[in-house]
């Protein structure tokens, strides 16, 4: 073993809360390390947020080319080659990643190569092809993220029956695919392949697509997909997913009958679960509860001078979330006193078409919680810009407490993960609805809109 590398702070990870958290501790002074056992960049950045988000742009490409004629633009599509939007994607990950091992130079951050096991509370080893460094830190922030949640007879094989991590690299196109799972993952994908001309089937238990949106959200969602000709089966139960070489057999019970149908391909999106093996967590005397580490509201687990951030600390599991996470983590071990997260202000974003996102709470949990609340709802056909632009798909729907504040906002259409972040901040700085009619928004835009569906909520819309 080489002599022990010392550091203030050792964040095990670097995915989008692992570096970013590394580069907060270093601009606060601290002696940083980061030990990463791939690539920089982390699931998000390589096989995960950046190239699906590639491959859901040449998807929609398809979509703008088939609706050309309404603009006066007579065009002829000679070929569509998903393996070319494939490789795209991931040469857009390569060149990402290299920006992140710039962003650790420049922050004068030692990137360590290896797996990382804690010996102790205080110490960790670090093991590449068989060689050990030892490493002893002050702090800690472990970063390790999370790998797929399979349940008996849904299991990955890497062939047929995949996960996310594999299709987002998968350059052969398939005739057929059944998904397994209505999130997003599942959703996402289901728009790429059906873009590119693939027979899509979604099976999911609950009785929606995107069962954690808002209802209204899920049903634009579904009425979009059956335009597309995305078949979907809600409400299942006892899904499981076998290879039988040529073809997966996908098997479920439908209202008591049990079916079975083929596919050339199987895309399991059923969750994911905390990356809590086999790095010693037990030698660090750090508490793990159903799969994910435990952590207080500043992310520091039963090992104060330890913290676990991203989605290896638990739910929402989003790159942003996790880049936040970590600024909050360097920020309290550096005692800066960062304010708590409010997970109800963490926006959710699906990219298809039309995109959803979102934040705070669906009208079904304020039902559910017996919240008093007023409801506004602007469909976009009614929205001069989104007629123009040929985007009238969707709409914006915000929930108002009796004092004005924001409770939930959700958008179904075009940018909507763009134009989601006015109302995160409305959250953020307890903005009123007040605050909101006194801003002048630009027109002609759709995120005019924003302001429009406050004053929806009120009784005191102008344009719809």
């Amino acid at each position: 073993m080489d002599t022990k590398l010392e550091f203030d702070v050792l964040v095990i990870g670097g995915g989008p809360g692992g570096y970013i958290a590394a580069i907060r501790a270093s601009q606060l002074g601290k002696k940083v390390g980061l030990v990463e056992r791939e690539r920089m960049g982390g699931v998000c950045l390589n096989k995960g947020c950046i190239p699906t988000k590639a491959m859901l742009k040449a998807a929609h490409s398809l979509h703008e080319v088939a609706n050309m004629s309404e603009f006066g633009i007579e065009v002829e599509l000679k070929k569509s080659d998903m393996s070319v939007a494939v490789k795209r994607a991931s040469g857009i990950s390569d060149k990402i990643s290299k920006g992140v091992d710039f962003l650790m130079k420049k922050n004068k951050i030692q990137v360590i190569s290896g797996e990382a096991k804690f010996l102790s509370p205080q110490e960790v080893e670090v093991t590449l092809a068989g060689k050990k460094q030892s490493i002893i830190a002050k702090n800690f922030i472990i970063a390790t993220g999370a790998k797929y949640r399979t349940f008996p007879g849904l299991e990955h094989d890497g062939k047929r029956i995949i996960g996310a991590w594999e299709a987002v690299k998968w350059t052969e196109k398939p005739k057929s695919v059944g998904i397994i799972g209505a999130g997003a993952i599942g959703v996402e994908f289901a728009y790429f392949w059906n873009a590119f001309g693939v027979e899509v089937k979604i099976f999911e238990m609950q009785d929606r697509i995107l069962p954690l949106e808002d209802d209204d959200s899920s049903k634009e969602i579904e009425k979009a997909y059956q335009k597309y000709g995305i078949k979907m089966q809600f409400g299942v139960k006892n899904l499981t997913a076998k290879n039988k070489g040529d073809s997966v057999e996908i098997q479920f019970e439908d209202k008591g009958a049990t079916k079975k149908e083929n596919f050339d391909l199987c895309l399991l999106a059923v969750g994911m679960i905390g990356n809590v093996d086999q790095i010693g967590l037990e030698k660090a005397n750090i508490k793990v509860d159903k799969n994910f580490i435990s952590v207080n509201e500043f992310y520091q687990t039963s090992s104060p001078h330890i913290y676990a951030i991203g989605d290896v600390a638990g739910a929402p599991l989003l790159a942003h979330a996790a880049s936040h996470e970590g600024v909050v983590a360097a920020e309290h071990l550096s005692q800066k006193n960062p304010h708590a997260i409010d997970k109800m202000s963490i926006p959710a974003c699906t990219y298809c078409w039309p995109e959803v996102a979102s934040v705070g709470y669906t009208e079904r949990a304020l039902k559910e919680k017996g919240m008093e609340y007023s409801v506004g709802k602007i469909p976009f056909f009614s929205n001069g810009k989104a007629m123009a632009s040929n985007e009238r798909e969707g709409f914006i729907k915000v929930m108002l407490g009796k004092y004005g504040e924001l409770l939930g906002a959700h958008i179904v259409g075009a940018n909507a993960t763009e134009l989601i972040h006015e109302y995160v901040l409305m959250r953020t700085m307890e903005g009123i609805d007040d605050e909101i009619f006194a801003s002048i928004h630009p027109h002609p835009t759709m995120g005019e809109f924003l302001a429009e569906a406050v004053l929806a909520a009120r009784g005191r819309a102008l344009n719809y």
